[in-house]
């Protein structure tokens, strides 16, 4: 399995008999590597180990470039064949997870003198055999393998429904008053004298964020939300197809299993975090809410209530108000060109990499861009290849359509190099300017972030611990970690630079930026909560008879200050309830770890080598080979606590201190 030299995104070039082709013979490669592994006697932990790691290792680069594959290809037919390689590998990887030869045989490996890496892939990998269902008798372990391939398949046709269903409306253009020019001047009206205006992020963001007229606002948050409708059906069939597999296995609901081998630990210690940041974020929301309808009663006294697609309008209104602060001011110095520059120089610089652009790459669409990753952190290395990346950063038909990293290929120290891919919806540079939302700047470096860690954790012992194979909820803190130098103004000047003049951003906007940055936090931390419970509720109650859309509905009253709106179902286009299920809430738990996590850059200084150097090799390198909790405490010298959350979320938006009867309630133990 000796692989030095990255390519692995060749087998996207070709066609969908060889996409398949290449499936099957990593899955050979899985079934052989399986058997020699349950046939070793006496062997070596070393030889053992190997060999039970290559095995998941093919199946899981089959899975990931699968996966990569049915979200970006540009041939629906390679699209197909991506989905039956995927149902192919979960069944093997099922039938493997259940062989009681291979438990049996790793079991029996002798760890005496193993160090603390070799004892950590042998105690979860039997914890995972276990959570599969391996101790069950025949006549279960055969209901467990359907269960997963129907489960494969069914969140196959939900992402696929969200995929392709991309909707749009007529808008004449004093319809879209107030949506920047520069979009603006990039879609031209038609012959009937509108504007083409679609659910993609690109259309929709400014869009909502911009419109001057409320009605144009309700008309796109409307059809944004009425989106893959077949997927309500389709959610019901996931939850009772993933509760009846938690009851197989021996727990009383999804959420209770899936949080288990999580740094969290259950899914009533999931329900008690979200309920900490929901006081937590409390008076903040509410007067964020008395803030947008203040602002809101100023174009129509009469108002009595903000609705849900007047928040990002309004909480512009009130930065703008307050701060002197307009987003739109930015984005002049946000062209995606530079942008993409900067991220790349940024973290280089560092992280002690260096980004070589491979202009001949095989790629899967010319939209794709790939970079080797040297590694220019010791000289004496004299700029060793660490891995590839790919950048397909812009929105067409039959694309994912949010923001993800990908994985391509794992990578295992001396033995092969990892691959992965930044998959985006950024506007495409053209005619007009590329301009960002800082936003969407801080959507760049957190994908981003996933992306080093990816790398950076390449060279592992064992592919079980490459780059991301953490605990999932600790695998958003490195690039939730990465979001905070958008915030620097010295960082900033490095590369957001005037498209027109190349003044570098004025560090007076920059502070004004991040002071306004602080309107909206409550509200904003609350919306999180609504999808964390959402993801939560779904998964924690009977399935029968559950009504998702009525939940939906009851828990955005609960945790945002809007009224339900009666014809629209949110979740049915909620992608996360395909990946993430019930566990939304490590978005929140991971931004806790994060800012503890920065507060060690807050004091030596953002770009401080030896701070970084030191979080790279604690965190990063270590890919999962170790708790997560583990990884933070070398890094912190103690275990991550809330205080620097706590701090972050009290802070008003004018600097001050917080008011009497702030909530504190996060500040609390983590379980």
């Amino acid at each position: 399995m000796k692989t030095l030299e990255p390519g692995a995104a060749r087998a996207l070039t070709g066609t969908p008999d060889e996409f398949l082709r290449g499936c099957r013979a990593d899955m050979a490669t899985a079934r052989t590597e399986a058997d020699r592994f349950a046939a070793m006697k006496d062997a070596p932990r070393a030889e053992s180990l190997r060999a039970f790691d290559d095995a998941f290792a093919a199946l899981g680069d089959a899975a990931a470039r699968a996966s990569l594959t049915r979200n970006v290809h540009p041939d629906a037919k390679v699209r197909e064949a991506a989905e039956t390689c995927e149902q192919e590998v979960d069944a093997l990887s099922t039938e493997l997870s259940l062989d009681r030869r291979l438990y049996d045989a790793l079991a029996a490996v002798k760890l005496d003198g193993a160090d603390p890496v070799d004892r950590w892939f042998v105690e979860k990998s039997l914890r995972d055999f276990r959570r599969a269902g391996v101790d069950k008798d025949d006549a279960t372990r055969a209901k467990v393998k359907a269960l997963r391939e129907e489960l494969v398949k069914i969140g196959q046709e939900f992402g696929r429904n969200i995929r392709e269903d991309v909707r749009r409306a007529p808008f004449t253009p004093d319809e879209l008053a107030g949506v920047p020019q520069d979009w603006l001047r990039a879609r031209p009206a038609g012959a009937d004298g509108k504007v083409q205006v679609s659910t993609d992020n690109v259309d929709y963001v400014p869009v909502v964020t911009y419109a001057k007229r409320e009605a144009t606002r309700e008309a796109m948050w409307r059809l944004y939300r009425v989106r893959a409708p077949g997927n309500v059906e389709v959610l019901s069939r996931m939850l009772q197809k993933r509760a009846e597999l938690a009851r197989l296995l021996g727990y009383p609901s999804w959420a209770a299993y899936v949080t288990e081998d999580k740094m969290i630990g259950s899914a009533d210690a999931a329900a008690a975090f979200i309920e900490r940041v929901t006081q937590a974020s409390e008076r903040r929301m509410r007067t964020d809410a008395e803030q947008m309808l203040a602002a809101k009663r100023k174009e129509a006294p009469a108002a009595a209530e903000i609705f849900p697609w007047d928040g990002a309008y309004l909480q512009e209104r009130v930065k703008a108000e307050r701060h002197g602060f307009e987003s739109q001011a930015v984005r002049p110095y946000f062209e995606y060109s530079r942008v993409k520059q900067g991220v790349l120089d940024v973290t280089g610089k560092l992280f002690g990499v260096t980004w070589r652009r491979v202009a001949d790459a095989p790629v899967w669409h010319p939209d794709v861009e790939a970079y080797d990753v040297l590694d220019a952190s010791d000289p004496r290395l004299n700029s060793k290849l660490l891995g590839r990346i790919y950048l397909d950063m812009h929105p067409r038909d039959g694309k994912y359509k949010h923001y993800a990293q990908f994985t391509l290929a794992n990578g295992t120290g001396g033995r092969r190099l990892p691959e992965g891919a930044l998959v985006c919806n950024f506007p495409r540079p053209g005619k007009e300017p590329a301009l960002l939302e800082h936003s969407e700047v801080k959507t760049f470096f957190h994908e981003f972030g996933h992306l080093l860690h990816h790398v950076l954790g390449g060279g592992t012992r064992w592919a079980a611990h490459a780059g991301v194979s953490t605990e999932w909820d600790f695998v958003e803190a490195p690039s939730q970690l990465l979001e905070e130098w958008t915030w620097d103004p010295a960082v900033l000047a490095t590369f957001a630079k005037h498209y027109q003049t190349g003044e570098p951003i004025p560090a007076d906007l920059v502070r004004r930026m991040k002071a306004a940055d602080e309107t909206g936090k409550g509200f904003q931390v609350r919306q999180q909560m609504f999808y964390a419970a959402l993801s939560l509720e779904l998964h924690r109650r009977d399935p029968a008879g559950l009504d998702s859309t009525a939940l939906a509905e009851t828990l955005m009253e609960r945790y945002t200050p809007f009224h339900r709106v009666p014809g629209t179902f949110f979740h049915a286009s909620f992608g996360h309830l395909e990946g993430y299920s019930a566990i939304y809430y490590t978005y929140m738990w991971s931004l806790v770890i994060a800012k503890d996590l920065f507060s060690e850059f807050e004091k030596a200084g953002l770009m401080d080598p030896r701070v970084a150097g030191r979080y790279r090799a604690a965190v990063l390198e270590k890919g999962g080979s170790a708790p997560a909790e583990q990884l933070v405490t070398d890094f912190l010298g103690r275990p991550h606590g809330f205080e620097a959350w706590t701090r972050w979320i009290e802070k008003d938006d004018v600097g001050g201190s917080p008011g009497p009867g702030s909530g504190t309630a996060a500040a609390g133990a983590q379980r």
